[in-house]
């Protein structure tokens, strides 16, 4: 029965050693400083709200993200935003047209503004813009604990010259969006190449 014990421990050791090890990592992201001279603006989507195409709004992750973006991007006109997200089964309209509306809302301007409708998840979020245009020196726009993951993917996708600017997660899931990151990002070290 100790050799039992013993391996119960050790196990528990492993799991306790790796999640500490995760959670450092997804909070090293989360002091991330985009570069002053960005080509482009990647923002990441996440769920959208609403009960019609008509009435779609950001959720309040996503509106976060749109909100760290906006200063930035009124800094930067020159910069192109690539809105990214397509729509959830669960979801009135795309994430990407619901960001991009949004920020028209808020005073940036359509031609700044490029759509990446299609995409299901932060790998394709990635790919799938780098087909819309070359990114140069790229700002991902995500949620805090999302950052770490984001850049890591955009780094393995090639993507040389990459800044964060990570939104601060005020939502009430907080705890379980961070739990389900570090589930994410240990997956993704393993196996999203």
């Amino acid at each position: 029965m100790k050799w039992v014990k013993r391996m119960m421990l050790i196990i528990i050791g492993l799991g306790i050693t790796y999640t500490a090890l995760v959670l450092f990592l997804i909070l090293s992201g989360t002091k991330e400083q985009p570069t002053a001279t960005p080509d482009t603006v990647l923002i990441l989507g996440a769920q959208v709200r609403g009960t019609s195409k008509d009435h779609a709004y950001p959720s309040t992750v996503l509106k976060e993200r749109l909100d760290a973006a906006i200063p930035y991007l009124k800094e930067h006109p020159a910069a192109t935003a690539i809105v990214c997200g397509g729509k959830g089964s669960d979801e009135p309209d795309s994430e990407a047209n619901v960001m991009a509306e949004y920020l028209r809302a808020n005073g940036i301007s359509q031609k700044q503004i490029l759509t990446e409708d299609t995409s299901t998840r932060t790998k394709e979020n990635i790919q799938n813009a780098q087909k819309k245009r070359a990114l140069g020196n790229t700002v991902i726009v995500t949620s805090d604990f999302h950052m770490y993951r984001s850049k890591l993917l955009a780094k393995r996708l090639g993507i040389s010259e990459i800044s964060g600017l990570p939104a601060v997660s005020k939502s009430s899931a907080r705890f379980k969006t961070y739990v389900r990151e570090i589930v994410a990002l240990g997956y993704g070290l393993l196996f999203d190449h």
